[in-house]
């Protein structure tokens, strides 16, 4: 199969985002397990594992088109910070996120790729829907919500 390089590219980089998202979800799980917040840990690693679905889609795309999977470069764990900061943060790299498979679905159109444009859709529906929970649960932190640590 012959498939356009820059396609490959997308996925190297979506692969190189989602780990990065997994690392920094369960960094901060352990982070706040640490400071006694286990209910905050326990809802970022609940986030990781959501994370790593999409790692596992994506190796398995990367398979399917016949390429060896290579995530080129994951972002370090940003850990600064009290919980409203440390959602803020995941908000941001979500939100990097959502512009990348934004730019991958719009590149996918252009090149009339169907096939891919279709799997990056999926993978941005899911992380604005996912950017859209981090963003409520970070309005409740910074409001001071009860419910904010679950």
């Amino acid at each position: 199969m012959t498939y356009n390089p820059a396609i490959l590219g997308y996925l190297g980089r979506a692969l190189s985002f989602e780990l990065s998202a997994v690392q920094q979800y369960l960094s901060l799980a352990r982070l706040l397990e640490i400071r006694g917040m286990a209910k905050a840990g326990e809802k970022f690693r609940r986030e990781a594992q959501e994370e790593m679905q999409h790692v596992d889609r994506i190796i398995g795309r990367m398979l399917a088109l016949g390429v060896a999977p290579n995530a080129s470069c994951l972002r370090p764990s940003q850990l600064d910070g009290a919980l409203a900061e440390l959602v803020k943060h995941v908000a941001d790299l979500e939100a990097e996120i959502i512009g990348f498979y934004t730019q991958a679905v719009n590149h996918c159109h252009l090149m009339e790729d169907h096939e891919n444009r279709i799997f990056f859709e999926l993978l941005l529906r899911e992380e604005q829907q996912h950017a859209a929970d981090i963003s409520t649960w970070w309005q409740d932190v910074v409001a001071g919500q009860p419910t904010a640590l679950i």
